[in-house]
């Protein structure tokens, strides 16, 4: 396998195997939710850099299950028309598109309203503990998810992704640190899969056979094997794409380094692609700033396809580096990323690269 072979996705041909990985821009949205001229722009860039396939950025399903006012949305009819934007700009440049749909659950900010969750838990906040579910209120926020991924097909994405990892709402449900529940969502494997199954199978129904639907999973929940099981679920609800990152809990002393070119958090991706091989497109992410790196997954058939964050706001001409071995601007993987959250946004590579930050 090459980084530019083409994937084919229900339908949609994608033209290489390296895919942007979302990531927020925390000062790009205003409250209202809606996509910007920045955000726009943003996206664009990257397409014209040859990215074969982008995720845009968590994109929250309600607003109250956002990070902070200044979080993307599409929550209302009102949103569509600036992520129709973005998704012209993407395909006008030969990238297939997908948008990451979100809702935070506990780890959401007690001032945008009530903090939510599969139960009563600790929040980010200890003081807060967050409100339990009810079986009903769970088909309620279901519901968010599907309409939000409808509003998505209309404004021309190729498909969504469930945000399925990093502590927020359908990773704390599979996670038993956060789920504590006894009924059809909590307790096994299958019952804490449920919840986002049934998005899965939902949105499928009301999106139709040619929609991509694919989710960003917790490859170690808290072990491997588990994570598998979950992803399982997934798969049989009909699934298209796992991109595999962390998420809640860490407890397997069996994923150990052993002498590989990149982290265990790749190797995570690497084991999936092992399980789901020939079944499912499976991705990597995390710290692949290197070409060669990147080069050797696809030689050695170790995943279907790279998932890049910081590498590619650093330096969309990675793409290219890795394609054709153009120059780019390496990520300096500075401790605390200038593109996170309430940081300045002037990444020292984009500067490099001529970038004028306001």
């Amino acid at each position: 396998m090459k980084a530019s072979d083409s994937l084919t996705i229900r339908g949609k041909v994608i033209r290489n195997r390296i895919t942007m990985a979302p990531t927020v821009k925390f000062d790009y949205a205003g409250p209202d939710g809606k996509a910007t001229e920045k955000h726009i722009d943003h996206y664009r860039e990257r397409a014209e850099h040859g990215c074969g396939l982008i995720c845009v950025e968590a994109t929250a399903v309600s607003p109250d299950g956002r990070f902070w006012t200044n979080h993307m949305g599409l929550w209302s009819d009102d949103q569509i028309e600036g992520h129709a934007q973005i998704a012209k700009a993407c395909h006008d440049n030969g990238a297939v598109v997908i948008v990451q749909i979100n809702h935070t659950g506990i780890s959401g900010n007690p001032e945008l309203g009530t903090v939510i969750g599969p139960s009563a838990v600790p929040t980010r906040d200890p003081k807060v503990i967050s409100k339990e579910l009810s079986i009903d209120e769970i088909h309620r926020v279901q519901g968010l998810f599907v309409r939000a991924a409808v509003r998505a097909k209309k404004a021309g994405y190729d498909g969504v992704q469930l945000h399925g990892c990093h502590a927020y709402l359908i990773n704390q449900f599979i996670s038993k640190k956060t789920n504590l529940r006894c009924d059809e969502y909590g307790g096994s494997t299958e019952n804490r899969a449920r919840f986002g199954s049934e998005i899965i199978r939902a949105i499928r129904k009301e999106c139709g056979e040619d929609f991509i639907i694919s989710i960003r999973t917790a490859g170690i929940e808290p072990d491997v094997a588990t994570a598998i099981e979950i992803a399982e679920e997934y798969v049989k609800a009909g699934v298209d794409m796992l991109q595999v990152s962390t998420g809640i809990e860490w407890e397997d002393d069996s994923l150990k380094e052993e002498g590989e070119p990149y982290n265990l958090i790749v190797k995570l991706g690497v084991k999936f692609h092992e399980h789901f091989k020939g079944r499912v497109p499976v991705s990597c992410v995390n710290s692949l700033y290197d070409p060669s790196v990147i080069n050797y997954l696809f030689e050695n058939d170790l995943v279907d396809l790279v998932d890049l964050g910081r590498p590619i706001l650093a330096d969309p001409a990675i793409v290219e580096a890795v394609l054709e071995g153009k120059p780019y601007v390496r990520c300096y993987d500075c401790p605390n990323c200038q593109y996170g959250p309430f940081m300045p946004h002037k990444c020292p590579a984009a500067m490099r690269r001529g970038v004028k930050f306001e």
